[in-house]
């Protein structure tokens, strides 16, 4: 090979790769995202220096309490144990979705593949409906068949988004845990109520999941044939009936993972805690004793200004994920 010939190779790659640049730059400044990209650097670190040894005793396989304002751990069950976290997989999801869909009206079909072995589901394939509405679907009633249209729509397969997933918890620092589906149903897809509660906050920092899971009800649109029709929402998240204010949060359920929940509640002094809990042997369980969690962490904060939660949890009617 000449010395010239071997100049114009290299000139030519160095062309690609600044055009290539190039194109990633504006297709970031070109797009109107729904939330940030989180950078690698930006992470979360707790201080273990402050968990309480007298906490509630709580019947469940694992769980943390955060301070959420100054990242203190009030309280940690097993909380670097690796557990199936179920549904609470779709946090992650929705955060890729949300860094890397440019148009949430674009519309997408639930297919067959979708529905394949998907659990409960009020999508039937052939259904047409927005992302947007996809997403409201996945957060809020945890819709298996939803979350797998969201990949497909996102990265042009399942495998594909599974990937983006992965990488996204290695970027925030995140090293027990990892995805094998987006939905939750695999129960390899695992993590710690550690990571977990860290998870929480990176969601909490998107705008709109935050804004999705602390909705109670949502109308979105679906669409048959030429028939469009109206499908209420109800969140799964039943800590919306508690005295405390929930800004964030996500529920999951598989037998392998029991009855998971991560979630961020606020008081009405403006005190903000993030709890995980998960594998709690039953539904309501699983709600009351993050309330339980809760009123113990609130209480820490504030001495004995803030009264105990006793409204009860209304039963869901929808099937609880």
């Amino acid at each position: 090979m000449s010395m010239r010939s071997g100049f114009v190779k290299v000139m030519i790659s160095l062309g690609a790769l600044l055009l290539l640049s190039v194109n990633q730059i504006n297709n970031l400044e070109g797009s109107e995202r729904l939330g940030p990209v989180q950078p690698t650097a930006d992470r979360y670190a707790f201080d273990f220096e402050s968990v309480k040894s007298d906490g509630p005793r709580l019947n469940l396989r694992s769980a943390i309490l955060v301070n959420y304002d100054n990242g203190e751990v009030l309280y940690a069950k097993n909380a670097e144990m690796s557990h199936p976290i179920a549904s609470i997989s779709k946090l992650v999801a929705a955060m890729v979705v949300l860094d890397n869909v440019k148009d949430f009206t674009a519309k997408q079909t639930v297919n067959k593949e979708d529905a394949l072995r998907s659990s409960f589901s009020r999508l039937r394939p052939g259904l047409e409906l927005s992302l947007r509405d996809l997403l409201y679907l996945s957060l809020m009633i945890s819709d298996n068949r939803a979350t797998r249209a969201l990949s497909r729509a996102t990265a042009g397969s399942i495998t594909d988004f599974v990937d983006l997933m992965n990488m996204k918890v290695r970027q925030l620092g995140l090293d027990h845990t990892v995805f094998y589906d987006p939905t939750g149903l695999d129960e390899r897809n695992v993590s710690t109520a550690h990571e977990v509660a860290i998870l929480m906050h990176h969601a909490y920092s998107y705008p709109e999941i935050a804004r999705i899971t602390a909705l109670k009800r949502q109308t979105v649109s679906v669409k048959r044939g030429k028939r469009t029709y109206s499908m209420d929402l109800r969140n799964t998240n039943r800590l919306m009936d508690s005295p405390y204010h929930v800004l964030a949060g996500k529920t999951g359920y598989i037998d392998a993972s029991d009855y998971c929940l991560a979630t961020m509640v606020e008081d009405p002094a403006g005190k903000k805690l993030t709890l995980v809990v998960l594998g709690a042997p039953g539904g309501s369980l699983r709600f009351r004793e993050a309330r339980k969690l809760a009123s113990w962490g609130f209480k820490e904060l504030n001495g004995d200004t803030v009264p105990v939660p006793s409204k009860p949890i209304r039963k869901s009617r929808v099937k609880q994920s």
